[in-house]
C-alpha cells in the first residue's frame, strides 16, 4: 500500500467514527447530506479522496464544527505524500486529465514552469496525441489516448475565463525538442503565439542565453499561492506548508524577471519555428 492510500484509510476511519457518533447508518447520513449513498462509502474506506467542502459538509452533519480544521488538515497530510504514476494511471490517462480539469477550476491565479514540454494548458492536440502516446508505452498503462487528449483540451477552457489568471514560464529548450513531426512543432508554436496577448495569460519565454539566477531542477506548477504540484518521472508530489510554497514562488518570480515576453516572446518563438520548418 503507497503513503496516500495509507492516509486516505485513516482519513476514512475518521470520518466513519464521526458518522457512527451521531447513530446514523450510512444511507441515513447521506440523506442529511444529500448524496449518494456510495460516496459515503467511499469516503469512510478511503477509496476516494474527500474535497476540502466535503469535509467541511460532513463536519457539519455530524453536528461537530470544531473537526473541520482537524479534518482538513489530515487532508493536507494526505495530498502532500508523492502519488504514485503507476497507481494514478492504472485506468488510463483521461481520469487523471479529468482531476486537472478541476483542479484548474478551482484556482483565480496558477503559476508555471516548464522546462522540457509546452505546458498541457497550451498544448494542441497533436501535440498532446504524441506526448500521451508516450507515456502511455512508457509507463505501460491502459491506451485510452482520445480520450485522454479530449480531456486535456477541455481543461483549456478556463483560458477563456476572465476571472483567471495563468502566468507562465517556459525555458527555451522546450521549444525545440521535438514532439512529433516538424508539422506537430509548427502548428504548437503557431497556438503559443496565438495566446500571446490573451487577457488570462502571462506568457514568457526564458531564453537559453539568459543569465540564469539559479538553475531549477525540474518544472513546478503553484496555485493561488498555495498549493504547490511537481511532476517527476515516476510521481506527482503536492505542497502546501507555506515555506514550501515561498520558495517556489521565490524561484518562479527570479526566473521571469528574465523571460521574453510580448514582441519579444513573439520574435524568440517565430525564430525557432522557422528553424524548424527548415528542417
Amino acid at each position: 500500500m503507497t503513503a496516500p492510500d495509507s492516509g486516505r484509510e485513516a482519513l476514512g476511519a475518521r470520518l466513519r467514527e464521526l458518522r457512527a457518533e451521531t447513530g446514523l447508518t450510512g444511507k441515513e447520513f447521506a440523506g442529511r447530506l444529500g448524496w449518494q449513498e456510495s460516496k459515503v462509502s467511499r469516503l469512510q474506506s478511503g477509496r476516494q479522496k474527500p474535497s476540502p467542502e466535503d469535509l467541511a459538509e460532513w463536519a457539519a452533519a455530524a453536528a461537530r464544527p470544531d473537526v473541520r480544521e482537524e479534518l482538513l488538515a489530515r487532508l493536507r497530510g494526505v495530498e502532500s505524500q508523492p502519488a504514485h504514476w503507476r497507481r494514478q494511471l492504472a485506468v488510463g490517462h483521461a481520469p487523471v486529465q479529468d482531476r486537472y480539469v478541476v483542479e484548474y477550476r478551482r484556482a483565480a491565479t496558477a503559476r508555471g514552469y516548464e522546462t522540457s514540454v509546452i505546458p498541457g494548458l497550451f498544448q494542441t492536440a497533436d501535440y498532446a496525441r504524441h506526448l500521451l502516446t508516450q507515456n502511455a508505452a512508457l509507463m505501460r498503462s491502459p491506451r485510452d489516448t482520445e480520450a485522454a487528449v479530449q480531456s486535456r483540451m477541455r481543461r483549456q477552457e478556463v483560458l477563456y475565463e476572465p476571472e483567471r489568471l495563468f502566468r507562465v514560464l517556459i525555458w527555451e529548450a522546450a521549444l525545440y525538442a521535438q514532439v512529433g513531426t516538424a508539422d506537430t512543432m509548427t502548428g504548437q508554436l503557431d497556438r503559443l503565439v496565438g495566446l500571446i496577448g490573451m487577457s488570462t495569460v502571462d506568457l514568457g519565454v526564458v531564453p537559453l542565453r539568459a543569465p540564469m539566477p539559479l538553475t531549477p531542477k525540474h518544472g513546478f506548477w503553484i496555485f493561488d499561492e498555495q498549493r504547490v504540484i511537481v511532476e517527476t518521472i515516476n510521481t506527482e508530489l503536492q505542497y502546501d506548508d507555506p515555506d514550501d510554497v515561498a520558495l517556489y514562488l521565490r524561484v518562479w518570480d527570479q526566473l521571469s524577471a528574465h523571460a521574453a515576453r510580448e514582441l519579444q516572446a513573439q520574435r524568440l518563438i517565430g525564430r525557432i519555428r522557422a528553424a524548424i520548418a527548415r528542417t
